[in-house]
């Protein structure tokens, strides 16, 4: 079931409660109305519509308080059990693992970062490098200028990284830099025998009831550390919880204390902008916030956010250009409506956000389903231009149901995608030199000539928006995606039917 919010308020004499409509395991997050935990269902609803006014990229929301679910979210195609790529986020549970390791006596925050790497380690290493140690690690303060370019080299990343020039003293110059968590996992892996994936199993992800985490590796075998993980909304939130509780789970004492204080608070200064929220100082790879606060946090839009003050978590998967516009609704909206008392039960207001989250959805292509030249367009195969998705051609046509499919073939095989009309309907998808991977689409034209298509990968913030442009001999495609590293608008592709060849 793919709804947006996965529970149904009672009224009973007066009061409510929220009953889960999906099996309810054992190991879930209890929930709650708003009110019962101090905080109105109206300025939740404000904070949801806002940011589909002004961000039209959030895929999931959890808001926790005093330890309760009073909001879940997503908006279709993405779902309750779908996991999601967190990209940095994942430094938080690679801290983590390095912060149970230190307490298992494995190594220390002191160590020096070459002398579990003699053998990938320069013959004569400088003495910047000498000098770096794991807790220069953690605080992105290694002392480099630039990060080390560990993709696509013919070398180990280790000894990538620790060929790189330190071009600062270790620990007095802070520059994020993703490979120095990927050497803190290479450090786990070499001190314990296991990739941080599998030490973190047992010790966080299996207590959390986080069922089935994905994590990549380098070409060595070595847990990405910096990036990879992916878990699901809810596991987002647990992780928020634990940290919020200062390592416990329940009677249990999973991290130290002392490590979770030490890892989320400000261990090294990184701007003085007061109205940035990445300005506010950075502990072991978590950042802190204004108002007191702190996160994890992955591009386009991946967070766990707690609110320590305000017995608070808040998890969001998402695709957004503008993460601080995120943070800025938070703050705004949220923060000033969570109260340190209950609030009278408002059933009205409870019903009301219900209502709201059940109507979420990324926005589909709008437009009809039929078009006047649509009977000679289609069925037609376009062999296509050399293209950055692999493409080799395209065919737009009707199956047995009457859905419009796009037939796409990559190499010598043909993909078939269902586009829904006014919905989204879920399939697989490789192109791009990419592995299969579940996506949905929705697809119409927006003019006699003219056929759009949105295909959204729900495992990942990417959404890509496909325009086939028909003209009397030819085919005309744009393609653009919601976010990107790189540019989001890709060059146009052109085709010609493989019966005029």
């Amino acid at each position: 079931m793919n709804r947006a919010f996965f529970c149904i308020v009672l009224f009973l004499g007066g009061q409510s409660s929220f009953l889960l409509r999906l099996s309810d395991a054992a190991d879930n997050l209890p929930r709650a109305t708003p009110e019962s935990q101090g905080i109105s269902s109206k300025a939740i609803r404000d904070f949801i519509e806002s940011t589909d006014a002004t961000i039209d990229g959030l895929h999931s929301f959890m808001l926790l308080r005093n330890g309760a679910v009073v909001c879940e979210c997503w908006w279709e195609p993405y779902g309750r059990e779908t996991r999601h790529e967190l990209y940095s986020l994942s430094k938080s549970f690679t801290s983590t693992a390095v912060g149970l390791a230190i307490t298992e006596g494995r190594f220390s925050l002191d160590d020096e970062v070459i002398k579990f790497f003699p053998d990938e380690a320069p013959a004569e290493p400088s003495r910047n490098l000498r000098a770096m140690r794991v807790r220069d690690l953690l605080m992105m303060s290694t002392g480099h200028q630039t990060e080390p370019r560990l993709i696509g080299s013919d070398s180990t990343w280790v000894k990538v990284f620790l060929a790189h020039e330190v071009a600062h003293k270790p620990g007095a110059h802070f520059m994020y830099n993703t490979p120095a968590t990927y050497m803190l996992s290479a450090i786990v892996q070499k001190q314990t025998g296991e990739t941080v994936l599998e030490y973190l199993r047992p010790r966080l992800f299996e207590p959390l009831g986080i069922a089935d985490p994905t994590w990549g590796t380098c070409p060595n075998g070595i847990t990405l550390g910096g990036y990879g993980l992916n878990v699901r909304t809810e596991d987002i939130a647990r992780f928020g919880e634990v940290y919020r509780n200062e390592g416990r789970v329940g009677e249990r004492q999973l991290l130290p204390s002392s490590w979770v204080r030490q890892a989320t608070g400000r261990q090294t200064s990184n701007g003085s902008n007061p109205q940035s929220d990445w300005d506010q100082g950075y502990g072991f790879q978590f950042w802190r916030c204004r108002n007191g606060c702190y996160r994890g946090d992955g591009a386009f839009g991946q967070y766990c956010i707690v609110l320590p003050e305000h017995h608070a978590v808040i998890a969001i998967t998402a695709g957004v250009k503008d993460m601080q516009s995120v943070l800025n609704l938070i703050w705004d909206k949220l923060l000033p409506a969570m109260q340190p008392a209950t609030l009278p039960a408002d059933g009205i207001a409870v019903r009301q956000l219900t209502e709201r989250l059940n109507r979420l959805q990324i926005p589909r292509v709008k437009g009809s389903k039929t078009a006047a030249d649509s009977k000679k367009l289609l069925g037609r195969t376009y062999r296509l231009s050399k293209n950055n998705r692999q493409l080799d051609s395209l065919k737009l046509e009707l199956n047995g149901n009457g859905d419009l499919v796009l037939a796409m073939q990559v190499k010598d095989t043909v993909q078939n995608l269902i586009c829904g009309h006014d919905t989204w309907v879920k399939g697989e998808l490789a192109w791009g030199g990419q592995a299969k991977q579940p996506v949905a689409a929705s697809g119409a034209w927006i003019d006699n000539h003219t056929f759009a298509a949105k295909i959204c990968a729900y495992e990942t913030p990417y959404c890509t928006t496909l325009v086939l442009k028909f003209n009397e001999k030819d085919l005309e495609i744009e393609m653009q995606t919601n976010v990107s590293f790189g540019p989001t608008m890709q060059p146009k592709i052109t085709g010609t039917p493989a019966d005029s060849l």
